[in-house]
């Protein structure tokens, strides 16, 4: 007898369903495939790593993986929560792989990467939250290949004392962590987080080491208005947010939160403008923008940006 298929949301299974709308032209990308995307996927399966390219279902993927780009998700392939927009599984977590981080490095070290995003799934059941893992992962990364530059992407971390100061001690060049979507939507979007949470780690970890870049990320077409997404702009400006992205939500399945609409790319554009008249170093605005989409461009110009801006005038 086959062995049945374990569904891979049952904690979503009950949800009503809600029907996949249909993509406009201008956000169909072509399936992925290739040569070095797949020289890319057997690296990770080797390492028996996971990717929230491939856990998130990312549309980006094929285009990354030809450029031999990938992001790193540590800490398991299984989520404590169960937010309404995520693909990534729900349930019981995995054990820590002790060999992660040094598999991590190997990873980047193989693929030349001058600059690696780490993110990870949430882990309410460890007692810090696995922020002394994503340190272990920043140490060994800087010690196999010390030019490349390290950007995270984080849990909020809620309620685990002391665990924003770890990770942002080990010095990472960016500390992301994602708003996601307006306040208003959390209970149905975001239901196992806080909107003020969020904003409060973002804020601290300017208080804790000004010099690391702060950044975070917002999906659109999910029911918000322009006014609220203006209010998160002037709430992570007040926070000393350095980089925003701005993307298109795109519902994965059936059992996840129906697309509202589909925000026109011109729409995106007068967010960007409203961004960085705001006063944000770096804004990303588009139907496909994701937290790591051109992650290692984006980081040259967040360089320079800062530059500029420290730069006397004469």
């Amino acid at each position: 007898m086959d062995t049945p298929v374990k569904p891979r949301h049952p904690e979503k299974a009950n949800r009503p369903d809600n029907p996949v709308a249909k993509k406009p032209e201008w956000i169909r990308v072509k399936a992925p495939g290739g040569a070095a995307y797949d020289e890319t996927r057997e690296l990770m399966r080797g390492l028996k790593l996971n990717t929230v390219c491939e856990e998130a279902a990312c549309p980006n993927i094929g285009e990354c993986w030809k450029h031999k780009h990938a992001t790193f998700m540590i800490l398991g392939s299984v989520c404590t929560r169960a937010c309404a927009f995520c693909n990534v599984a729900t349930g019981k977590p995995d054990l820590l792989d002790p060999h992660e981080p040094e598999h991590v490095a190997a990873a980047v070290a193989e693929l030349g990467l001058k600059h690696v995003i780490i993110t990870s799934v949430d882990r309410d059941d460890l007692p810090d939250g696995g922020a002394d893992h994503f340190a272990q992962v920043i140490a060994r990364i800087r010690a196999t290949s010390p030019s490349c530059t390290i950007e995270i992407l984080t849990p909020d971390f809620m309620r685990k004392d002391g665990a924003v100061e770890h990770v942002a001690r080990a010095k990472p060049d960016v500390f992301n962590h994602n708003l996601e979507t307006v306040p208003r939507l959390y209970p149905t979007i975001r239901p196992g987080a806080r909107y003020f949470t969020s904003l409060s780690l973002l804020s601290h970890v300017k208080e804790i080491d000004p010099t690391i870049f702060t950044k975070s990320g917002l999906m659109v077409g999910l029911g918000e208005t322009k006014e609220e997404i203006a209010q998160v702009m002037d709430d992570l400006r007040a926070a000393e947010v350095d980089f925003l992205t701005i993307g298109q939500y795109l519902q994965p399945t059936p059992k996840h939160a129906a697309v509202d609409r589909f925000v026109t790319p011109e729409e995106f554009e007068s967010y960007a403008t409203l961004a960085r008249a705001k006063g944000f170093l770096l804004v990303s605005s588009s139907p496909l923008t994701r937290s790591s989409y051109h992650a290692d461009v984006d980081f040259a110009k967040l360089q320079a940006a800062r530059e500029a801006r420290l730069r006397p005038t004469s």
